[in-house]
């Protein structure tokens, strides 16, 4: 058994043959986000799990930009881990831990905007992977400016997310819908399960963020 090849089956389920790595990858995925929704400062280091299994995953189904985000988040999760543990004084919450908090809603227009200019920008570059680097990308990107939106604006909400702000969340509402109908669209279907799961989790996630943080108010 090659638990890192996404043709190694784990078991079938309605006819969908499970991988290992595709199972596993997802499982983790799901609980990092569930601990993120709870700002649970776990979520770092199981995300760092998560992002490790599904750069293999997604090499091998030719979702090229994916990877490299797995490549980004990785470093990310570490940012991430090491900031809302060792927040300063005034952004401390009750658990010692970085506060939740808005940005400036210009702030949260201008980075639309770049997501958007980003998409075109490396959907393009994406689509040329394969004549560029044949040797490392024999097959074309699949949807490239679909797959492209999923990463720019990942992007830009981790940072976001690494800082706890709220907005963080209606990016990953969006991310999580074009990331299910693409998977889906691609055939990895647990993957496009999960992300449904997700979508559900970051709307409680926006909830409960902005629950808390109003949480603070009543506290001081």
């Amino acid at each position: 058994m090659d638990f890192f090849n996404s043709q190694s089956i784990f078991f079938t389920i309605l006819d969908y043959k499970m991988s290992y790595l595709e199972f596993f990858a997802v499982i983790t995925g799901i609980i990092s986000v569930i601990l993120s929704a709870k700002a649970s400062i776990w979520s770092w280091p199981v995300g760092i799990v998560n992002v490790f299994l599904s750069a293999f995953f997604y090499y091998q189904i030719q979702l090229y930009p994916d990877m490299f985000l797995m490549v980004f988040f990785f470093a990310t999760n570490i940012m991430g881990w090491y900031r809302w543990a060792n927040p300063k004084p005034e952004e401390q919450d009750k658990k010692k831990e970085l506060r939740i908090s808005f940005m400036p809603r210009k702030h949260f227009i201008i980075l639309l905007v770049v997501g958007i200019l980003g998409t075109f920008l490396i959907g393009t570059l994406a689509s040329k992977l394969h004549t560029w680097l044949p040797l490392l990308f024999s097959i074309p990107s699949a949807y490239p400016f679909i797959d492209s939106f999923i990463l720019v604006m990942s992007v830009i909400t981790t940072f976001l997310m690494i800082q706890k702000r709220i907005e963080c969340w209606i990016i990953w509402l969006l991310i999580d819908v074009v990331a299910t109908y693409l998977y889906f669209l691609k055939g990895a279907k647990f993957f496009g399960i999960e992300y449904f799961i997700f979508t559900i989790i970051a709307g409680f996630a926006l909830w409960n963020w902005i629950k808390e943080y109003r949480g603070y108010s009543k506290v001081a």
